[in-house]
């Protein structure tokens, strides 16, 4: 699935540049990643137009060992492993040992595996990827300017309607819940909620024209006594 998001557009790509240092500030500061000996992307893109592209694991190149897994081919030296695969298609035994990390992140793909089945297996692999801690990181749902097609308030109506009125402005694609499915803090909390006997975490956020306009989810794997 190719993710065309408000990343197209130049100037927007300059707001989202801005949030993604404030996001990567935001997991240095919670993270010690300079203890951090291996990282793994989810959700890695192709774009290599738009400097707000990849910029989480691109500030991580001190980690010796980086990966990625995305539906998309990823080429690029950059990264000593990679798997084209879905994030919510369910991992081999091998795929897990080749590819669990000290610290797993992803940013702006939960909302883009589709259903919540989806995103609950997609949270469910990304805890068994980490060793250590994890990074889960989306736009809000309530913020009023919905960052894919630029249109304020009315993602706000139930989804049914909201992709209805996509259909009538001719945005098929973000109509499908295969290709965009908001989240909500509630929404990320009752996915999360699932897990707490494995994962200890905070949703942590940063604001656009004061506003919630991205969350961040920040965890660790629960030791196993």
């Amino acid at each position: 699935m190719k993710i065309y998001s408000l990343n197209n557009f130049r100037l927007l790509d300059r707001i989202v540049l801005k949030k993604r240092v404030q996001m990567l500030n935001l997991i240095k500061e919670k993270i010690k990643t300079i203890k951090v000996q291996e990282v793994l992307d989810v959700g890695t893109t192709s774009d290599k137009f738009n400097k707000s592209s990849n910029f989480l694991i691109n500030n991580f190149s001190y980690i010796k060992k980086r990966k990625s897994i995305s539906d998309q081919k990823i080429s690029s030296n950059f990264f000593s492993n990679t798997l084209q695969k879905s994030i919510s298609d369910k991992l081999t035994n091998l795929e897990i040992s080749k590819f669990s990390s000290d610290l797993v992140i992803s940013n702006a793909t939960i909302e883009h595996v589709g259903s919540k089945k989806n995103q609950y297996t997609m949270i469910s692999n990304i805890i068994l990827l980490t060793k250590k801690s994890f990074v889960i990181a989306t736009p809000n749902r309530y913020h009023p300017i919905e960052f894919h097609t630029l249109i304020p308030l009315i993602h706000w109506l139930p989804k049914k309607f909201h992709r209805f009125i996509l259909k009538l402005l001719g945005l098929s694609y973000f109509a499908k819940e295969k290709n965009l499915n908001l989240l909500s803090e509630d929404d990320l909390l009752r996915l999360l909620d699932r897990f707490k006997n494995k994962i200890e975490y905070s949703i942590y956020n940063i604001k656009w024209l004061g506003v919630k306009s991205n969350l961040i989810v920040i965890g660790t794997k629960k030791l196993i006594i």
